[in-house]
């Protein structure tokens, strides 16, 4: 490979895919994502560190990414922190100890907080890691639990029933803004109105450890107190506001993704059962909480879709953003 050629592999983004069960391994993720039996010809390898490619081809956009294999945090490098737009782990559900063997990758995550988080397992186990349990941690470090067979399936009779197992991985991962994303006509408009809240995503990651100067100690309840093991810590409350806030960006970058969309079916039903997941997120929230709440969501998503931050100014609360 040329120079030329290696510097533009280096620009495309990935997803870094990992596992911390010995049984199962990353390439089986990567061929369910890729909904194939057979891996494609990566197009680089590094000892245990293999990229495939992958393009993202929606109606809206086409995007270049690269799936990224990485076994342990022993093999992360610059080049892959530098590409890393997304980060999917696989943990052992069936033993006690499966989320803590996922405890060195953390620091990783909150250094290059990257768009998508996603922990996966087969299903949660009730003699080994609960859904309570696996939902508590994910809350606790801003990922999205998937499990790839879960026990209990959406309801038939549901209107809005939510996507499980694979296709919700690929679902987020076709949410997300790809740096290499090429709009297909028609869509450049509405998509492109994203702009201003991912590029501020990309230009300054949040971790626990360097929360914003806007969080204050008040907010930050939607994590379970039981679980947030970090309570008893001095700064407990800012890294709470860091969970929170890291979700509702997640949450407000899918729902201007699927607001700038078609109207279609598929596209509203998203929509309306995104609505309803950032409504009950907020509902555990006191009154006040919940007001200050939707005012930093609903400036948030006007900046997102375009909007000018002089005109939405004189209706805030007074709290500042």
């Amino acid at each position: 490979m040329s120079a030329t050629e290696d510097s533009t592999e280096m620009n495309i983004p990935c997803v870094l895919v990992t596992s911390c069960d010995s049984g199962f391994k990353e390439e089986e993720l990567v061929k369910q994502i890729l909904s194939t039996q057979t891996l494609p010809e990566p197009t680089k390898r590094e000892e245990t560190v293999v990229w495939y490619p992958w393009t993202i081809n929606n109606k809206y956009y086409t995007a270049d990414v690269r799936l990224c294999v990485v076994p342990s945090t022993f093999q992360m490098s610059s080049e892959i922190a530098q590409s890393m737009q997304a980060f999917i782990a696989y943990f052992d559900s069936t033993v006690k100890d499966g989320l803590e063997k996922l405890q060195p990758w953390i620091s990783v995550v909150e250094d290059l907080a990257p768009e998508v988080l996603i922990l996966v397992c087969d299903r949660v186990c009730e003699n080994g890691v609960t859904r309570h349990e696996a939902q508590q941690w994910c809350l606790a470090h801003a990922f999205e639990l998937v499990e790839l067979n879960p026990q209990e399936l959406p309801d038939e009779d549901d209107d809005f029933p939510e996507s499980t197992g694979v296709k919700r991985i690929v679902q987020a991962l076709n949410a997300n803004v790809w740096t290499s994303v090429e709009m297909k006509d028609g869509h450049n408009q509405g998509f492109g109105l994203m702009s201003s809240l991912v590029a501020s995503r990309h230009n300054n990651p949040r971790s626990c450890q360097d929360p914003p100067s806007s969080s204050s100690p008040e907010e930050g309840t939607l994590v379970n107190e039981e679980a947030n093991h970090t309570q008893s810590s001095p700064n407990a409350g800012t890294q709470e506001d860091t969970v929170v806030d890291a979700m509702t960006d997640l949450d407000i970058q899918e729902l201007a993704n699927l607001t700038a969309g078609d109207a279609d079916v598929d596209n509203f039903e998203r929509l309306f059962t995104k609505l309803k997941e950032m409504k009950d997120k907020a509902s555990s929230l006191p009154h006040e909480q919940r007001k200050v709440h939707a005012e930093k969501v609903a400036k948030a998503f006007w900046m997102a879709i375009g909007g000018d931050e002089d005109e939405i100014d004189g209706l805030s609360s007074g709290e500042e953003s």
